[in-house]
């Protein structure tokens, strides 16, 4: 299974593309309707209409790379949100491309604790 680095960004593009768009066509879209930096140290994700194919986008020091995932028979499950960009986490990421659907999963929430004693 191919991993993400831990520490990179996710911006998961809500509405759906169209999936001749390459690598330009999709750092343009990051850049001009998302008003988002395309070479931040982050991924672009984005879903045909029928959510059975995702691209990533993302910069790497020198040169833009894509993958690509298409499902023989299933469906990604896309955040209902009105928001046009969800921000998640890598392993969020993982867990979308791996078919669960991320608003059905609830973590224990954040604690922050002012002091020991």
């Amino acid at each position: 299974m191919f991993r993400l680095n831990p520490n990179l960004a996710v911006w998961l593009h809500r509405e759906a593309i169209d999936f001749r768009k390459s690598i330009n066509g999709l750092a343009a879209l990051v850049q001009h309707e998302l008003g988002l930096d395309p070479f931040a140290p982050g991924v672009y994700v984005f879903a045909n209409r029928r959510r059975d194919r995702v691209k990533i986008l993302g910069w790497s020091r020198n040169g833009y790379w894509l993958l690509h995932k298409r499902l023989e028979q299933e469906r990604f499950v896309w955040p209902k949100t009105q928001a046009p960009v969800v921000e998640l986490n890598v392993q969020q990421l993982h867990w979308l491309l791996e078919g669960f659907d991320l608003a059905a999963m609830r973590g224990h929430s954040e604690l922050r604790v002012t002091r020991a004693a």
